[in-house]
């Protein structure tokens, strides 16, 4: 069950839930490659130096499964949900870490993309409310449909 859904109150409506973008898999992506890489080299080694690259090749599988599972986790555990009330923002797993600000309270949200994050849909999100600002929110998925959600009525 989703954090969110714990917290609403009774009169609260969900306007939209955001994501992090794929992109955080981006470490385990490119383990991965050098990974294929490594291994069709490992094929064509002559039976004397193949120990060796096949040490390489578990080294890299080892470090490809570590990237991914902690960016699923981090992606997992992250949730950005804009309701008709207040935006929550809710990181983690075991430790939670949760911000949340009243619509009323925000005065400005800020979406920077460079030409990646426009090209493949992702960019970063600064909300300032009354007061402060919250730390920025890197790689959301969407992040111009979460600023809508935010601003628009």
């Amino acid at each position: 069950m989703a954090y969110y859904t714990k917290v609403l109150q009774p009169d609260e409506t969900v306007k939209y839930v955001g994501k992090l973008h794929w992109t955080i898999y981006r470490n385990a992506i490119l383990f991965g490659i050098v990974l294929v890489g490594s291994a069709a080299v490992c094929l064509v080694q002559p039976d004397n130096r193949r120990p060796l690259w096949l040490v390489v090749v578990a080294v890299l599988l080892l470090m490809t499964v570590i990237a991914f599972v902690g960016a699923w986790f981090v992606r997992w555990g992250t949730e950005i949900v804009v309701t008709d009330k207040r935006i929550i923002h809710k990181t983690g797993w075991i430790a939670r870490r949760t911000q949340e600000i009243g619509l009323s309270k925000v005065e400005t949200v800020d979406v920077a993309q460079g030409i990646i994050g426009r090209i493949l849909g992702f960019g970063t999100v600064i909300i300032r409310g009354t007061g402060g600002s919250w730390e920025p929110l890197f790689r959301v998925a969407s992040p111009l449909r979460l600023r809508n959600a935010i601003i628009v009525d």
